[in-house]
């Protein structure tokens, strides 16, 4: 049976969405073609219909994960004021639905190590998604000079990465919990803009003088 062109990609892009899932959740190691077709409702023949090898379908799945988180990071901010757009970043990514829902959340915690064993070609897709990532990040700072800018990015998005790996290594627990509070505090000290939250004055002590009045009442 033949199956028009639009049923085709129809098909790919449904092999692309499960397997982007499927790799965020379990790496890009701990899952095979025949887990991936079956996964998507599909017959392990039909692969080689798609794709010409194992590695285009993961290339294709990262760069579709990736594409996905930053879209969903540029709407966030879409129309926000400019000051508070990289507060707003931070707090939609450190959160425990994140930490817990990691099959549909960014692929940078959950695949940055194994696409490290993966083909040149893989980590140049990977790097470059990242790149975009970066920049998004980067026009959140568009008061400070572009090199600024961009390490800022940089040192914010490897503190929200972290600090997820950390958060989900501890489970739903107070000390995941307290590893993304710190997390959140840290990336937000590296935006000049955002202010600490005030610290409560503390008590003033008796000055030495209140202090001999209450002794000759006493």
């Amino acid at each position: 049976m033949r199956y028009s062109k639009d049923h085709k990609a129809e098909t790919h892009a449904k092999i692309v969405k499960h397997a982007s899932s499927q790799l965020r959740e379990k790496g890009t190691r701990g899952i095979g073609v025949a887990d991936l077709m079956k996964e998507a409702g599909l017959t392990h023949g039909g692969f080689y219909a798609h794709f010409g090898s194992r590695e285009d379908l993961v290339i294709e799945a990262i760069a579709h994960a990736m594409d996905q988180t930053t879209a969903r990071w540029g709407k966030l901010v879409q129309d926000k004021p400019a000051d508070e757009r990289l507060a707003m970043l931070v707090d939609s990514y450190l959160t425990a639905q994140h930490r817990d829902g990691a099959a549909r959340g960014c692929a940078i915690p959950s695949l940055a190590a194994d696409v490290v064993r993966e083909s040149p070609k893989t980590r140049r897709v990977f790097l470059g998604k990242l790149e975009e990532m970066i920049s998004l990040f980067a026009d959140q700072l568009s008061d400070q000079a572009s090199a600024a800018a961009r390490q800022k990015a940089i040192a914010t998005i490897a503190t929200l990465m972290g600090t997820l790996v950390l958060a989900r290594v501890a489970g739903n627990s107070a000390f995941s919990q307290e590893i993304l509070e710190a997390g959140r505090s840290a990336a937000l000290s590296l935006d000049d803009r955002v202010k600490p939250p005030r610290k409560p004055s503390p008590a003033k002590e008796p000055t030495r003088d209140l202090t001999r009045k209450a002794l000759r009442a006493d």
